[in-house]
């Protein structure tokens, strides 16, 4: 690769420098080989995960790099906690854009070695290549119980349908992150809360253990609350019913939808919580919630599980069906520029 910040073919210069710090595991072999080797703990799985992020996509342009490589971890750490796994280590593939300099990649590295520290994990390998815009792909890894990964599949009629922190945090603060005039009433520390929200994720790696317990069917809320039910429950051969005032918001979320009561809808659908979507038999709720409550994760029971094969349905405060124009995120063609 090459760039402003760097000579022509360097990229075994930028990995010594920056990247091979970050390989502390021993198989990760302080990345001196051409693959890495990982045995997993004795009686666990294996549960593997990959997500990618692009600039203009994912993340706004000129986005810090340290944040960049923070967010693409996280939010594949967000997975496996919704497997119910302990995360273990990662791959990680940047494709560095035309105008990269090697201070960029070296606040990457930074970001990358600050959460590493946070939950414990090592880099195992990966490959950097010249790319036509900015974007990260991380494969990561973790271990579970054997036989213990809660899936999408699962769900039954009376469990009840939990999600951890808050709702619309994500969506709403890339509406402060650009500006948008739907969202202008907030107050400055309001729309700070946001934005961070939105710029960095918080993957509950801590309550994956109680997931892996308790939750019946799990996975993490990424692309909208109610787009990601539909898929749990389309997997489970199951529907739900939602009260949708129960949905926890976050005190800016809710000022925010107070002002604009149309903004609940966006909170609903539009994406980057990276919370914990998951179902609970009636039997074992008073035990996951205080399981919760120890790890110091706010968990809130939002609704049940009920046979059919349609979709979830949302109700308000009225009890009346909820309509949304879409009910998901979609990856294909969604696009965002800078403030």
């Amino acid at each position: 690769m090459s760039g402003p910040g760097a000579p022509e073919g360097d990229e075994h210069g930028l990995i010594a420098r920056y990247f091979r710090p970050l390989a502390t595991a021993p198989g990760a072999f302080q990345l001196l080989d051409d693959a890495a080797a990982f045995s997993p703990p004795p009686g666990t799985d294996l549960v593997l995960t990959k997500d990618g992020i692009a600039e203009g996509h994912h993340f706004l342009s000129g986005e810090a790099a340290g944040v960049v490589a923070r967010k693409a971890l996280r939010v594949n750490l967000s997975d496996l906690a919704a497997k119910g796994a302990t995360p273990d280590g990662y791959l990680v593939l940047l494709g560095l854009g035309p105008d990269w300099t090697e201070d960029w990649v070296r606040d990457f590295a930074e970001g990358l070695a600050a959460d590493q520290e946070e939950y414990g994990i090592s880099v195992y390998g990966g490959d950097t290549i010249r790319a036509d815009t900015l974007l990260v792909s991380i494969t990561a890894f973790g271990s579970v119980e054997k036989g213990g990964m809660v899936r999408r599949a699962g769900a039954r009629p009376g469990d009840r349908v939990y999600v951890s922190g808050t709702i619309g945090d994500g969506a709403l603060g890339l509406l402060v992150a650009t500006d948008d005039p739907r969202i202008s009433g907030l107050d400055d520390d309001k729309r700070a809360f946001l934005r961070a929200r939105y710029r960095l994720p918080q993957p509950r790696v801590v309550l994956a253990p109680a997931v892996a317990r308790f939750a019946t069917a799990a996975l993490d809320v990424s692309d909208g609350l109610v787009g990601d039910l539909d898929k749990l429950c389309a997997v489970s051969r199951v529907s739900a019913r939602i009260q949708a005032g129960t949905v926890p918001l976050s005190v800016a979320a809710a000022a925010a939808v107070q002002d604009n009561p149309a903004l609940l809808a966006l909170c609903l659908t539009g994406g980057d919580d990276y919370e914990i979507l998951c179902m609970v038999s009636p039997d074992n709720a008073a035990a996951f919630e205080a399981a919760a409550a120890e790890a110091g994760v706010p968990v809130r029971n939002i609704g049940e599980v009920v046979e059919g094969g349609e979709r979830p349905v949302f109700l308000d405060t009225e009890g009346a069906p909820m309509q949304f124009g879409h009910r998901a995120f979609s990856h294909v063609g969604a696009t965002y520029s800078g403030p």
